[in-house]
This record gives structure tokens, C-alpha cells and sequence, in this order.
């Protein structure tokens, strides 16, 4: 049979066939645009028709605004909500190890703790720590079962109002936290603790090294809800006179009988402040949530990281 014939040196290679480019046409929804200039029509018009009420008293806000008393209350719901996260957050991995401990007594008593301090309102317990002397007058350290006493004190010069309101609020916080530290413990595959253990890690520092910062990722999101909670939930210590920021607020009110425009700057701090924690809150979960579903970066600075990575 004879050889298919090989075309000639510099004769022209045949043309060929390229397909049509098809024309991508971008789908039009114009009713989104309706819809988004109807939405923020009637939000301009509640906006305005809020601003321009004579109710607000504007005057009033400005001066409360930073007026001494309102910073001084401030500061002690910042200190209140840094300080009873702190105990709860310490606490609650404290107690999420107990109910996953294999020993029965720590687990009974972790979910008794858990019971008690979830299963009742936060405000009832602020009402409790706050006339804990009245339950517990005197607090005596001595010989248990005789009259010898070492030392002793009255129980509200010992508990004071923003300390009762400190042990609420962190013992409170323990519970929900320990929940949610027990979920990100529990969401870690098991594989990784036997891992660490064939290692020669032991149970503490697997849980240090391996098992806590991959369950961050599970913890994190819900524990930066549990800050902004708290941040709103140092209100209630008002009940007790804790001289938080609504306490000092409704203090001025009751005198001057501004409570409206007084109402309206602690929402004005309380928005701020919540501002400010959701940034170091997205970092974070960035931060514990990288390689995880791709990316939770925008499409926009992928592009543009993937456009800096082609130009070296």
C-alpha cells in the first residue's frame, strides 16, 4: 500500500475551521433595581422621619454623649463584658474537658453546673449575687463544726454590686461557652487524637497542641456571638446599681426626665462598641478558617492575589 504523500517544504498548511466566538449576552434583572430603589426609598423616609423627630431631643444626646458620667459607665461595661468572658471562656473549657472526661464524678458534676447556670435566667441570677448577702450574711474562714473563727467578713463589703455582677455574668458565660467549646472538641476527628498519642503526646498536650486550635474553627464564630451577647447583657446589671453604662444612664433620667434622648446614646455606644468587636472577630475566623471551602476571601481579592501572583 502506498504511503499517504507528506506535503511539500513551504507549502501552506490548510486552513482551520475555528469556531464562532458565541457573544455572552448578561441576563438583565430589572426587577432587583425596583426592588432595591423601593427598599431604599422607605429606609430614607424612616431615617429621616427618626432624625427629624422632636422626641430625640438632639441638644440633649450631644451633651450626654461623652458627658463624664456616660464614659464612666462605659468603662465598666468594657471592663464587665472583657472580664466575664475572661472567666467564662477559661471556665468553660475547664468544664467542656469535665463532661468528656471519662471519669462519672466530673462528668456529674459538670453537667449539674451546666444545668443550673443554663437552665435559669441570667437576670434572676444577677437578682441573686446582688442579695447574696442576704442569703450568706457573713463569710467566716475557721474550724467547720466550732465556734473558732480565723477570719471573717461581711458578705456585701466582700461582693459588691459590679462584683456580683462580674460572678453572674462569668458564671453564666461558663456554661454557654463550655457547650460550645465542647461542640469544637467533639467536631475534631478522632484519628487525630490517636495520632498524637501514638507520638508519645500526652493527654494534656494533645489536647493543647492538636485538638484545640482545629476546633477554634468551630469555636470561634459562635464565642464572637457569645462577646457581643455579653457586651448587650451588662445592661441588665442595672437591676443591682452596678454602674454600667445603662445604670448611669438611668440614673441621669430619673432626674431629668430625658429618657428618650438618654436611651438614645446608650444605643449609640452599645452599636459602636458591637462595631468594634466584629472586626477582630472576622479575623479570626479567617485566621482558624483558612483551606477550609476554598477560601472565605472575596472573589474580588482572589482576583486580584491571583493577578499580583502573575505579574512576578
Amino acid at each position: 500500500m502506498a504511503a499517504p504523500s507528506q506535503p511539500l517544504a513551504g507549502t501552506p498548511a490548510p486552513p482551520v475551521d475555528r469556531p464562532v466566538p458565541i457573544e455572552a449576552v448578561p441576563l438583565r434583572h430589572p426587577w432587583r433595581w425596583v426592588s432595591g430603589v423601593v427598599v431604599a426609598i422607605v429606609t430614607a423616609s424612616l431615617l429621616l422621619a427618626f432624625a427629624q423627630n422632636p422626641n430625640i431631643d438632639w441638644p440633649t444626646v450631644g451633651e450626654y454623649l461623652f458627658a463624664p458620667l456616660t464614659l464612666q459607665g462605659l468603662a465598666t461595661t468594657i471592663y464587665l463584658t472583657i472580664a466575664a468572658m475572661t472567666i467564662g471562656l477559661g471556665g468553660g473549657i475547664v468544664v467542656a474537658i469535665m463532661r468528656l472526661s471519662p471519669n462519672p464524678v466530673l462528668r456529674a458534676v459538670s453537667g449539674l453546673f451546666v444545668w443550673v447556670f443554663r437552665g435559669t435566667p441570667v437576670l434572676l441570677q444577677l437578682i441573686f449575687w446582688g442579695f447574696i448577702g442576704a442569703f450568706l450574711p457573713k463569710i467566716v474562714i475557721g474550724i467547720p463544726f466550732t465556734s473558732v473563727e480565723f477570719w471573717s467578713i461581711e458578705t456585701s463589703d466582700l461582693i459588691p454590686a459590679t462584683v456580683a455582677a462580674l460572678l453572674a455574668l462569668g458564671l453564666n458565660e461558663m456554661a454557654y461557652a463550655s457547650e460550645i467549646v465542647r461542640a469544637g472538641i467533639t467536631s475534631v476527628d478522632h484519628g487525630q487524637t490517636e495520632a498524637a498519642h501514638s507520638l508519645g503526646m500526652t493527654p494534656g498536650r494533645t489536647m493543647r497542641r492538636v485538638v484545640l486550635p482545629q476546633a477554634m474553627r468551630v469555636i470561634v464564630p459562635p464565642m464572637g456571638n457569645e462577646v457581643i451577647t455579653m457586651l448587650k447583657t451588662t445592661a441588665l446589671v442595672s437591676v443591682i446599681a452596678g454602674r454600667d453604662l445603662m445604670s448611669n444612664l438611668q440614673a441621669a433620667y430619673a432626674q431629668n426626665f430625658k429618657i428618650i434622648p438618654l436611651l438614645i446614646v446608650a444605643a449609640i455606644w452599645y452599636l459602636v462598641l458591637t462595631s468594634i468587636l466584629a472586626i477582630p472577630q472576622a479575623w479570626l475566623e479567617r485566621r482558624y478558617g483558612r483551606g477550609v471551602a476554598g477560601s472565605r476571601e472575596s472573589s474580588a481579592l482572589r482576583g486580584w492575589r491571583s493577578w499580583k501572583a502573575g505579574e512576578k
